[in-house]
């Protein structure tokens, strides 16, 4: 693994990764203090999973002015 991550493109990757998905993970645990589920349950935590989802997603489209105002 070692070996991967050091080559040319393993360090492309993993910047890639650093700096769009690791942010996302970050958020959601320290600023919506998602640390553990508070449900039990493969399909309840599931769909807690996707509401933390779909407010990440709609707060980014808030930030870049992509979301109508409501009026």
């Amino acid at each position: 693994m070692k070996k991967r991550v050091d080559s040319d493109k393993g360090k492309r990757i993993y910047g890639h990764r650093m700096s769009v998905v690791e942010p996302v993970f970050g958020n959601l645990e320290f600023n919506k203090n998602l640390k553990r589920f508070s449900l039990r349950g493969l399909k309840k935590v599931n769909i807690q999973w996707k509401l933390f989802c779909l407010i990440q997603n709609i707060e980014k489209l808030a930030n870049y002015g992509k979301l109508p105002a409501l009026s």
